[in-house]
């Protein structure tokens, strides 16, 4: 657990400082909006992550996971750190823009709910980044994001999991059932939202009978055909 940990703070610190790096030159292009951003809410078992990671590199994203999102927001360091290398100039409003959004949709107002809307506004706000769960369709601006919901069929996803994990059929079942829930509870935690309603989303994705490369494909095209000119 403790090499895990090591692991993803690792992974955390190279995120910021890449962030921090390139700051110096995205003050040179002030003038020019932020490329947009993407999200993507994935079922448990579904392909979404092995699509994410293609995508992000076929579009040149930043591909930001739950996990790094979630330590992020966990440390009130690292979120400061991470706001002020995304926007340092934009802090003050970034803080004015996230009181207005906890009167407005009336979420949880606790310390690990601000720096994870602080940290994914400044993402938002910096762009051409593709965040994976923590609820960040809801944080981003419509206008602004392209919001994916990757899903399949349960069965399906079971015996995915049962494969990939080498594990047994009930199992890689308790296994995809309790991260489903973790993901829902969260959202509806948090958010007061049901992930799974198709509204909150551009394109709901089902895999069943899509390969990788389809999928790719497919979102590659919705998210440059809303996007078209920026």
């Amino acid at each position: 657990m403790k090499k895990e940990t090591r692991s993803l703070d690792q992974l955390v610190s190279a995120q910021l400082a890449r962030w921090h790096t390139r700051q110096a030159a995205q003050k040179k292009m002030e003038e020019e909006k932020p490329k947009p951003c993407m999200t993507i809410s994935i079922d448990p078992g579904s392909g979404g992550v092995e699509i994410a990671k293609r995508l992000a590199s076929l579009l040149g994203m930043d591909l930001l996971g739950s996990e790094i999102i979630q330590r992020i927001a966990e440390s009130s360091e690292k979120s400061e750190e991470a706001v002020k290398s995304l926007d340092e100039k934009e802090t003050s409003k970034l803080n004015s823009w996230l009181s207005s959004l906890f009167a407005t949709q009336h979420l949880t107002p606790d310390e690990y709910l601000r720096h994870l809307t602080r940290v994914v506004g400044a993402i938002g706000k910096y762009g051409n980044a593709m965040l994976l769960g923590r609820g960040a369709q809801y944080i981003l601006p419509r206008e602004t994001t392209f919001r994916t919901r990757i899903i399949a069929p349960l069965d399906m996803r079971i015996e995915k999991a049962e494969k990939a994990r080498n594990q047994s059929r009930k199992d890689a079942e308790d296994f995809v059932l309790k991260m489903e829930y973790d993901r829902r509870s969260f959202v509806e935690q948090y958010f007061h939202r049901d992930v799974t309603n198709p509204l909150d989303y551009d394109l709901v994705l089902n895999t069943e009978n899509l390969s990788i490369d389809a999928a790719v494909a497919t979102l590659e095209t919705a998210f440059k055909a809303k996007f078209k000119g920026m």
